[in-house]
């Protein structure tokens, strides 16, 4: 490659970064399938970078109040995945059917369905906040949490879950907005509620000028604030920015029965999908607190923490594969969706490698930075390292799995979870803990097993092709 070339190629990529960070929305059915990639992933991989940071941050501060408030945290957060689940789902449904219409250029079914989607997400939360302020202490115990946690960690637990509206708001007016193709706009949402968080979370929970010193109840509240902001901030550019596809009239707000039937049929099966998922956590979540005690959990918890920092940006790679399978079929380019999808996992298959090489061989300065119990300490390194050992798969797998969801099929990832989380891996955990006697390693080394077989069975029924064929 000649000197020119490079400098040629090298000029276009930060033109295309540049390009990416403004924002705006593109027409993807047409053009570099390699800068359309680019211009969908950036932003979405910095949205999703600095919401990993979200957590990390969280876990940073509450781990100095002790292992006690780590576990409860680390607890809440695997219940709350269920309504992550919630809001994944609704936002797959979005994502699937806005993007389809943007591909037909219909901008006006687009918006109708994107406020149908808003329309069932907010009649959803009435019930998941409300069962969460009154169910927060049975919540822990059911988790396995000693009679302690319980009494230091309700009131964390009760606000968290009682603030699931903007949990599911956040995911979803950002499913919306990745469907149009505007991804930057998604991005600076999370930016916003992620930056509000990382200020808030060590003023409210030490105290600072003149806000109380308010321990872990603290860093519940700056968590909904943040995420509440970013909710506001998506809300005024959803409803009052003329610039976007994605724009309301008044008969969008009138409840449209058929529709919201369509959203339904894509949406319940991705809900039960990352059920499935989030639930598998939760199980062995409880089975290593019962199995190992406190510190094993608490290390755990942290290692956790530090695996969802790497996932969530590669998930922001298979998001980008979502939206451009759905807009090409909508263009009625299949070929160029399948072509678009081969690549992003190419993508993502070379960064979660180098994540993966980073955790087995730093694992324990990496938990070193969160805790110095010498027992969180090695459990975590531990988990961290047999975890990490997959992360190649698991790039493989999300971008599969997106990219039948951004096709509007998302019954076989459904199935394809139900198999791997459900029939492979938490009977494998529970024989490799209770049979052969591994302790919480068995619970470790169940989870990399699992995620291999899932991005070996989503590869195949990808290559089958029938998603080309779905309609939505």
């Amino acid at each position: 490659m000649s000197q020119t070339t490079y400098t040629n190629k090298i000029s276009h990529f930060f033109a295309l970064l540049k390009q990416s960070l403004k924002g705006g929305e593109y027409d993807y059915t047409q053009g570099s399938i390699r800068s359309a990639i680019i211009l969908l992933a950036i932003p979405m991989i910095l949205e999703l970078s600095l919401e990993s940071v979200f957590a990390v941050v969280d876990i940073f501060f509450v781990s100095k109040l002790g292992s006690n408030a780590t576990q409860t945290v680390g607890l809440t957060e695997s219940v709350i995945t269920i309504v992550y689940s919630l809001a994944i789902g609704l936002s797959t449904a979005a994502t699937a059917m806005v993007a389809r219409r943007v591909g037909e250029k219909d901008p006006a079914a687009a918006s109708h369905a994107g406020m149908q989607a808003l329309i069932m997400s907010l009649i959803a939360t009435v019930f998941i906040s409300a069962a969460g302020l009154i169910f927060a202490p049975d919540i822990l115990r059911l988790m396995g949490a000693t009679p302690e946690v319980v009494k230091d960690g309700t009131v964390f637990t009760r606000i968290m879950l009682g603030g699931s509206v903007v949990i599911i708001l956040l995911f979803l007016i950002n499913g919306i907005f990745r469907g149009a193709g505007n991804a930057a706009m998604a991005m600076r949402s999370l930016w916003i509620a992620s930056i509000i968080n990382i200020i808030l979370c060590p003023v409210l929970i030490n105290g600072y000028g003149p806000f109380p010193e308010l321990g872990l109840k603290g860093a519940a509240i700056a968590t909904v604030i943040g995420r509440g902001t970013g909710v506001l901030y998506q809300c005024y550019h959803l409803f009052w920015s003329k610039k976007n596809t994605i724009s309301f009239s008044k008969e969008h707000f009138i409840i449209d029965f058929p529709l919201m039937r369509s959203l339904i049929k894509i949406a319940w099966p991705a809900t039960f999908q990352f059920i499935i998922a989030s639930g598998s956590w939760i199980v062995l979540s409880q089975l290593v607190a019962v199995t190992g005690g406190t510190h094993a959990s608490a290390g755990y918890q942290i290692a956790i923490r530090n695996l969802v920092f790497f996932i969530l940006p590669a998930w922001g790679l298979s998001n980008a594969a979502a939206t451009l399978v759905g807009q090409n079929l909508g263009a009625k380019q299949p070929d160029r969706a399948e072509k678009s999808v081969l690549l992003a996992t190419k993508y993502n298959a070379i960064f979660m490698s180098a994540v993966m090489l980073t955790f087995i061989f730093f694992a324990k300065p990496i938990v070193g930075i969160f805790t110095s119990e010498p027992e969180d300490l090695r459990f975590g390194a531990q988990s961290l390292q047999i975890i990490g050992a997959g992360f190649i798969f698991y790039g493989i797998g999300m971008v599969m799995i997106q990219s039948l969801n951004g096709a509007g099929d998302t019954k076989t990832p459904t199935r394809i979870n139900l198999f791997c989380f459900w029939l492979l891996q938490i009977p494998l955990a529970y024989l490799l803990v209770k049979v052969f006697h591994m302790g919480v390693v068995g619970a470790f080394i169940a989870i990399p097993v699992a995620e291999t077989v899932l991005a070996i069975t989503a590869w195949y029924y990808f290559k089958k092709g029938k998603w080309k064929e779905v309609k939505v």
